[in-house]
């Protein structure tokens, strides 16, 4: 038995299938497989019991994961401990949205930085919820930094609510709060068909009773205020854009009733490096409701 197949093993109890765990850790799926028929081999038990196009995880194999973990956790804890005494930086990888980034930049990372100088911060950009699970998921980060819901295999530190507001082009009759009734027939940017986010607003539209019409669709974040004063349709978005909707020109409404939602640092279901813990407390410390 080996570190190298410590990570297979809990790659596939995260991914619940060897191709997506493959992936993450960039490696052919046949491969993977047989380092786990192996590694269940020399322990005499079977770790996962196949399923489908899936995997599920043996009673005893939960055992073993949950070992395998801790002892994976225990090596980082470890090269962390000797990157400092050797001077070395130590890391933390955070994911976040385009969107969410400037708080954390504005807010979050100041106060870290001020107290742990020796940490240095990397921000993984990522386009939306789903790939800062994935960056989560894929080991690219150690913390994410996204709104919810999101996967249970996930923990999540809930910090904040943030309230979604309608950006429109200048000029359009409407009244600050806006009725969520004006929203039926209204032209709408909403994000692409199929997409999680764009089953996330259809709820919210049955739940109101309402039925935008969709003008345009685009999950391209950075060309949606541009495409919201050039084709003359709204946006529903968080209130962190306000100022960047404002500057480029735009109106910023509430809706009535309003619409929040919670914002969460979320992390592997493993023991965080203290640099992270860190940052989870300060985090959680200085929320807001």
């Amino acid at each position: 038995m080996n570190l190298q197949q410590l990570r297979y093993v809990v790659a596939t109890a995260e991914h619940r299938t060897m191709t997506d765990a493959a992936r993450s850790l960039y490696i052919a799926q046949p491969a993977l497989s047989r380092a786990i028929r192996d590694l269940e081999r020399e322990l005499g038990m079977t770790l996962f019991a196949r399923s489908g196009r899936g995997v599920v995880v043996t009673p005893a194999g939960r055992r073993v994961v949950k070992l395998a973990r801790e002892a994976l956790d225990a090596i980082h804890e470890i090269e962390e401990l000797a990157a400092q005494r050797q001077g070395g930086p130590v890391e933390l990888r955070i994911a976040a949205t385009p969107t969410l980034e400037a708080g954390l930049a504005g807010r979050l990372l100041p106060a870290y930085a001020s107290g742990h100088p020796e940490v240095r911060v990397h921000i993984v950009r990522c386009d939306g919820r789903e790939g800062v699970v994935n960056a989560i998921r894929d080991k690219k980060a150690d913390l994410g930094l996204t709104d919810l819901p999101v996967p249970a295999d996930l923990v999540t530190h809930p910090l904040e609510r943030q309230e979604i507001v309608l950006v429109s082009p200048p000029g359009m009759d409407l009244p600050d709060p806006v009725p969520m009734a004006r929203l039926d027939d209204l032209p709408l940017l909403l994000p692409c068909p199929g997409t999680p986010r764009r089953a996330e607003f259809e709820a919210m539209f049955t739940r109101y009773g309402v039925k935008p019409a969709a003008a345009a669709e685009s999950d391209d974040r950075a060309t949606w205020l541009t495409t919201v004063r050039a084709r003359s349709v709204s946006l529903l978005w968080y209130r962190s854009i306000a100022t960047e909707a404002v500057r480029a020109g735009l109106a910023v409404r509430s809706l009535d009733p309003p619409v929040r939602r919670v914002i969460a640092l979320i992390h592997a279901r493993r023991r965080l490096a203290p640099v992270a813990q860190e940052f989870v407390a300060l985090a959680e410390g200085g929320s807001a409701a």
